[in-house]
């Protein structure tokens, strides 16, 4: 394929109402195919609204959302989207919400099934198959919760903060998890954060928002050699890298 994976061309978003909020002023990004590409920015800068444009959940008011060269608007469902909450229904076990997501997108039963109990020592989930949500540790309920993406037959993979709730700990350790499955993946990952850390360590390209309403304000190639450990941080390049982005961050706040 030519064309990116993940395509959006002045995109615009109002939620209307006595106070309307305009959230996306004219956003432009593009990942392409097999890349790891991060979205940072403040907090209501309308990350997530983007996504939910991408998953097909929001219609957006104007603009263009492509992925692979399908408009997203009222076709929800050409991605594998991870909102921000891992949302693991408390009445399955750790089985039956890995399968979850293949299910609704049509997969049969038994296969996807097979398919991840296939991949559960891949994701650090041997021997818990059978476990309730609520008896799974927090970094746990994250690699059960992106299991359930993956499975999701879809090349295009949304992360939503994914681990913006786990410790500092726990982070650095599903840093270098989340590189590896992706690694073998070959699939395309658009991940928001407001890490930006977290954001170079991971990523191919970095984008960075304005405050509300989010326009992009600087995009920043990412080139260190993978694998990345949490070492890197200390690196002259990534200290670098990450005075630019942060001057981007402040910079946007400030236009």
């Amino acid at each position: 394929m030519n064309e990116a994976a993940i395509v959006i061309q002045g995109l615009r978003h109002t939620f209307p109402g006595p106070h309307p909020v305009e959230v996306l002023d004219g956003v432009d990004l593009e990942a392409p195919h097999g890349a790891f590409v991060s979205l940072v920015g403040p907090s209501g800068c309308g990350k997530s609204t983007l996504l939910q444009v991408l998953a097909g959940l929001i219609t957006p008011n104007s603009g263009e959302s492509l992925i692979e060269g399908r408009s997203t608007v009222g076709e929800p469902g050409l991605s594998a989207y991870m909102p921000q909450k891992d949302l693991l229904l408390p009445w399955r076990k750790a089985i039956g919400n890995a399968v979850l997501g293949a299910e609704i997108a049509g997969v049969p039963k038994a296969k996807a099934r097979a398919a991840a109990l296939s991949l559960m020592e891949r994701f650090g989930l041997t021997g818990f198959e059978e476990s309730w949500p609520s008896q799974l540790s927090g970094g746990m309920r994250q690699r059960l919760a992106l299991l359930r993406t993956f499975l999701v037959p879809q090349h295009v993979l949304m992360l939503d903060e994914p681990f913006g709730a786990l410790d500092a700990i726990t982070r650095r350790e599903m840093h270098q998890w989340l590189q590896e499955v992706w690694a073998t993946d070959e699939r395309t990952v658009l991940f928001v954060t407001h890490d930006v850390e977290e954001a170079l360590i991971l990523s191919d390209e970095v984008y960075v928002m304005t405050p509300r309403p989010g326009r992009i304000s600087a995009r920043l190639s990412i080139n260190y050699p993978r694998p990345r450990r949490s070492e890197i941080v200390t690196e002259p390049k990534f200290v670098a890298d990450k005075a630019r982005l942060l001057s981007a961050l402040d910079k946007g706040g400030a236009s």
